[in-house]
């Protein structure tokens, strides 16, 4: 019974298997139609989707040709305006010159009424007066003197319309050469754009210096990138490969404390990272390079870097000092062939060809000369020229104008005053005159008075300006450039219609063109949803084409156990009549099959008793589980005695090193108090547990206004940083305990304030009883500096001519001082 069963099982796990594949069938079936569907709805979409592109192509190319000849049709606008603005000027400048001629003829029609109305007066008098001869030698002498001075105040006349006309020329001389400056300080205005793009926080420093320039007392220079203006923008590559970018950027100050007052506004308050120099306090600008150079000329030099830029006075000196311009050549393709003769027989320490620099040493030991090269970098920041020498004559161009003008003024002035004083003359004489007119005959003083004014009238009649025909010829003139100017409006206004055609058409082509984009986008949009649902159709029928083929093969694998259990031929598909009966009584699913194998099994188990494997299995488990627990335990144990034990050396070792960083602090806030500054060091870590990240931590604030800022690359100056580092070594040093200690060149970098302060307390550190034995080695010291009676200076001379270790014979140098010594006495 129990194996009919057990057949059973198996025909009806290939019969479950089975109803299954043929869902799968129907189902993929089905599947397929939706799929065949979705593409047949989409596929009308897609055909409209395309057609709207090949619209939209040859529109969006009509638009880009449209916007092309709109462009091509404003420069032509523009060159227009530019036109007529110039026309607008030809007859405003040939209008100021017939007001001009007219002023001067209405001048001269006035002096000729003025002398007519004189002269009319006159004869009338004489009329009326008789003969008097007396005095006429006088009187002919007068009448010279005033002829003399009517010529002469004529000629001023003349001459003060020649002034104003060269007046008038000169002004605008004056206006042209401004507008050339101008343009040239357009120039300074790029220059600062791109160091907004590069360095905002120096542009701001920039912005609020120049508000503020009245806080300071001495010179305060702009970053040097501004003020630095080479002469050649071909040469700008060596100034900007040669001086660091921080110094380029970097603004300059006569005055130290104009420097600390800038960096505590800017640095300290505005968080803004700048840079800051101050010039030297001798000036180097014009110190004169080591030899000329027409000397280096020979091997392909033509410059040193200080020719090769202008600068004020004040950078110039402080490029001199730090970064030698004036000791630096600049070579051709020449140098870059001959470069091993030039290091070998110039000298020189630096050296720029076309694209590389090098950079020369000699070994202070070996005495062998060590060179190394790299190319140069494009220029940046100084590209951006102005010819020096065309602002500087420009502006002399633009000064020599301006006094001209002064010069023009003063001579209308004096020509005023000339003329008055004539006047005043003419008066006189004309008063004495008239005297003698009185006594000796009106009538003769009268003809004379007469004759002279004839003659003045006849020079000034003569003088006459044909204002008819001066007018007559600007007016043809204007006439002309009138008609140019309407030839050139025509055109304007030609090319106004045609750009406003243009875009008009650019217009519509821009609306067919957003209708055809908004339809497509609407067949798009509905286009996305079908092919969402045919990519899930896809997916959906890929995989019941996966599970068709497990199905399919889990029946044929069933089919086949099946016949091997019941002995069925391989080809033979149908059951036999006993199985197929007995089969009738059995259940017809696999989990009632399933409960009733379960079944007969248990009632076997109980007719042959317990099995001995499984009751070793429980004994087995059971051993299993105790070993772990104990396990468990142990480890548990091992673990609290683990953490008991690092608590204690954490103890042993973190009290102890707290102990030593606050002597270290001690030490270092001492040595820091001693310069009127302040620091301190401790022990910093972000988490206790985390013993690789403990590390110390060192704080200083070298100014009374600023809060204590963790030494970083970042905040302090070089010499700061350098200044806290050694004090720091020797607040360490003053905890260890050693037979000598060597220090070697600490007061590089080191402003010579910071150096002083650092000398003192190591001579105070050195020279204390219980101090080691101090090694001091330096290559230069300030003046003036501190000595202790315990110190002992050493000089160590070393170079070409010194002689060798092997042939230095000290006893041989102590005979010849004594022999020395007496043959002068002393």
């Amino acid at each position: 019974m129990k194996i009919s069963k057990n057949k059973h099982k198996f025909f009806q796990e290939y019969e479950t298997a089975r109803k299954q594949l043929e869902g799968v069938k129907s189902e993929r079936q089905q599947v397929k139609a939706d799929l065949k569907r979705l593409k047949d709805e989409q596929a009308p979409i897609q055909h409209k989707i395309q057609t709207i592109e090949a619209q939209l192509k040859p529109i969006e190319s009509r638009m880009k040709d449209k916007t092309s000849n709109a462009k091509d049709v404003s420069q032509k606008l523009k060159n227009k305006q530019e036109q007529l603005d110039r026309k607008r000027k030809e007859i405003e400048d040939l209008q100021q010159a017939l007001s001009l001629k007219q002023t001067e003829e209405l001048d001269r029609q006035k002096r000729i009424s003025n002398t007519r109305r004189m002269i009319d007066d006159w004869r009338a008098e004489l009329d009326k007066i008789g003969s008097q001869d007396d005095v006429q030698p006088r009187i002919d002498n007068i009448n010279r003197q005033l002829r003399h001075i009517q010529e002469e105040k004529a000629n001023i006349e003349s001459e003060r319309t020649d002034l104003k006309r060269e007046k008038v020329n000169h002004e605008c001389e004056w206006t042209r050469l401004k507008n050339i400056i101008k343009n040239l300080d357009d120039l300074m205005n790029r220059k600062e754009e791109k160091l907004r793009e590069r360095f905002r926080d120096t542009y701001n420093a920039l912005m609020w210096l120049r508000e503020n320039r009245d806080l300071f007392t001495g010179n305060v220079y702009e970053p040097m990138m501004l003020v630095l203006n080479v002469r050649d923008g071909r040469h700008a590559k060596y100034i900007e490969n040669h001086v660091a970018l921080n110094d380029l950027r970097a603004f300059v100050f006569q005055k130290h404390e104009d420097m600390e007052r800038f960096m505590t506004e800017v640095r300290d308050k505005q968080r803004l990272r700048v840079n800051a120099v101050i010039a030297p306090a001798q000036s180097c600008a014009n110190k004169p390079p080591p030899r000329p150079i027409e000397e280096l000329q020979c091997y392909g030099f033509f410059s040193y870097l200080r020719e090769l830029f202008d600068a004020p006075e004040e950078v110039m000196s402080y490029l001199c000092h730090q970064y030698r311009v004036n000791e630096v050549p600049v070579g051709n393709e020449r140098t870059k062939a001959m470069i091993e003769i030039v290091i070998k027989e110039s000298q020189l320490r630096q050296i720029y060809t076309a694209e590389e620099k090098y950079t020369v040493r000699k070994s202070s030991y070996s005495n062998k000369t060590i060179s190394s090269n790299s190319a140069l970098k494009a220029s940046q920041f100084l590209s951006l020229t102005v010819d020096a020498d065309e602002r500087r004559q420009l502006e002399e161009q633009l000064k020599a104008t301006e006094q001209k003008l002064h010069t023009l003024d003063s001579q209308l002035r004096s020509l005023d005053e000339r003329h008055s004083q004539l006047d005043r003359k003419d008066n006189e004489l004309r008063n004495e005159k008239k005297v003698l007119s009185e006594q000796k005959g009106r009538k003769r003083q009268l003809e004379q008075k007469i004759s002279t004014k004839m003659d003045s009238l006849k020079q000034m009649e003569q003088s006459g300006i044909n204002l008819q025909e001066e007018e007559e010829l600007t007016k043809e003139k204007i006439k002309t450039v009138n008609s140019q100017k309407v030839n050139i409006v025509s055109d304007f206004v030609r090319l106004m219609e045609e750009r406003a055609q243009l875009n008009m058409d650019k217009v519509y082509l821009a609306l067919e063109s957003v209708q055809l984009t908004a339809e497509k986008t609407k067949l798009e949009t509905n286009s996305r949803e079908g092919s969402t649902q045919l990519h899930i159709l896809e997916q959906k029928c890929t995989e019941l084409d996966r599970k068709k083929i497990t199905l399919l093969n889990d029946c044929k694998a069933l089919m086949k156990k099946a016949r091997e259990i019941c002995n069925l031929d391989p080809g033979q598909s149908d059951v036999p009549q006993d199985l197929h009966t007995a089969f009738s009584q059995l259940p017809d699913t696999l989990d009632e099959i399933d409960a009733l194998l379960h079944e007969e099994r248990s009632r076997a188990d109980c007719f042959t008793g317990l099995n001995a494997s499984v009751v070793e299995e429980h004994a087995r488990r059971t051993q299993e589980i105790n070993n772990l627990t104990q396990e468990l335990e142990e480890k548990k144990n091992a673990l609290d005695k683990y953490r008991q034990s690092i608590s204690q050396v954490k103890e042993r070792w973190l009290n102890p090193l707290k102990q030593l960083v606050e002597q270290i602090n001690e030490k270092f806030s001492d040595y820091f108090r001693s310069m009127q500054c302040a620091g301190e060091v401790d022990l910093h870590s972000d988490n206790e547990e985390e013993y690789d990240k403990y590390g110390i931590r060192i704080r200083v604030k070298f100014r009374s206004t600023t809060q204590l800022h963790e030494l970083t690359p970042h905040h302090q100056s070089g010499g700061e940083r350098s200044v806290s580092t050694m004090l720091y070594l020797m607040s360490l040093q003053e905890l260890n305990r050693c037979p000598f200690r060597v220090v070697d060149e600490i007061n590089q970098g080191m402003d010579p304030v910071n150096e002083r302060r650092v000398f003192d307390i190591v001579v105070r550190t050195a020279c204390k009883g219980t101090t080691s034995q101090y090694f001091f080695i330096t290559p230069k010291l300030l003046q003036n500096l501190t000595y202790a009676d315990e110190m002992t200076v050493l000089c160590v001379h070393n170079g070409l001519h010194m002689l060798p270790p092997s042939k230095w014979n000290l006893k041989a140098f102590q005979r010849r001082t004594k022999k020395i010594q007496q043959n002068y006495g002393t």
